[in-house]
């Protein structure tokens, strides 16, 4: 998929989060339509990780509210998915709606060189065992040049 061609906005303005939250929903119904299967194998899991509405939800809300984590969504996407590789695993939250349909959480990270880490979390649903990515966030940053 090629790099998209606009400004992400840089600032912690109810505004620009706003408008990061619409880049990253806008990323996802790129990306969906570009890749029908909805899917990207992990070579570290040796799974695939699924895309669903609450990947696009909890990424956009999260991500949104800073510039580091849209800017690695928008550009790195499917390679975070291709080549994270797992950190640990925890229990989902007992407080979070969205973690109760799975039965773990899977902490990943991808480190790219002129970016710094990047955090993938998947979810394993309940019963089926598909791992579904949860949320993608920057955490380190770095210059962006």
């Amino acid at each position: 998929m090629s790099k998209l061609s606009f400004e992400i906005p840089p600032g912690s303005t109810l505004e620009e989060i706003k408008l990061r939250k619409k880049i990253i929903r806008d990323f996802y119904v790129a990306w969906n339509t570009a890749n029908p299967m909805k899917q990207v194998y992990n070579a570290n899991l040796k799974e695939f990780i699924n895309i669903r509405f609450l990947s696009i939800n909890e990424t956009a809300e999260i991500a949104s509210r800073r510039y580091t984590s849209t800017y690695a969504i928008t550009h790195y996407f499917t390679e975070i998915l291709e080549f994270a590789e797992e950190k640990r695993r925890t229990k989902p939250k007992l407080d979070n709606e969205n973690q109760r349909r799975f039965s773990e959480m899977i902490v990943l990270e991808y480190s790219k060189k002129e970016f710094g880490t990047i955090k993938l979390t998947v979810g394993v649903l309940k019963g089926s065992k598909q791992h579904i990515q949860y949320c993608i966030t920057a955490i380190e940053e770095k210059k962006i040049t």
